[in-house]
């Protein structure tokens, strides 16, 4: 795809501020960020470290996606090095401090723990029990609160998948 090509396409974008308007107007959002795969960039000058993603094991850039409940694309970010932790994306795109002025409900991995109030994140397990060095299980229904932030998640990974396709 040519340069200009490419112009065209950005210039039609929405802007994230486009995006928070169509936001405030669902119940809620779904926000997750993915890694989209690059060929390795120049390793002689340690340029490629930025984008090299240790959890993937693999060199990409880090895209935050704004999904509707339905699973339809609202906003994409632009690109960053794909050793960009997912949180730290987000908040350098402004999308947490917009989620928080707007009170936008969203719900996201944990990957965004921390990220606010709007921001809805499933239960972690639980810190480690002293006496056995063992982490201590979720209860049955901390499990079925988990479940239930998935099934809502779902359709925003859907949105990942169709990117990468």
């Amino acid at each position: 795809m040519s340069s200009r090509a490419l112009n065209l396409l950005a210039a039609k974008a929405p802007t994230l501020e486009q995006a928070i308007e169509v936001a405030r107007r669902k119940a809620f959002v779904i926000l997750d960020g993915t890694l989209l795969r690059i060929d390795r960039v120049g390793m002689a000058s340690g340029y490629d470290r930025a984008f090299y993603s240790g959890k993937h094991k693999a060199h990409g850039l880090n895209v935050q996606v704004i999904a509707n409940p339905i699973g339809r694309l609202v906003w994409i970010s632009p690109p960053l090095p794909g050793a960009r932790h997912d949180m730290g994306a987000a908040r350098e795109h402004g999308i947490i401090d917009a989620f928080t002025a707007h009170k936008i409900p969203a719900a996201a991995d944990t990957a965004y723990l921390g990220a606010g109030p709007t921001v809805a994140v499933p239960q972690r397990r639980r810190r480690k029990d002293p006496d056995t060095g063992r982490y201590r299980p979720l209860s049955r229904n901390q499990k079925d609160v988990n479940e239930a932030h998935a099934r809502r998640r779902g359709p925003g990974e859907r949105v990942n998948v169709e990117l990468k396709n």
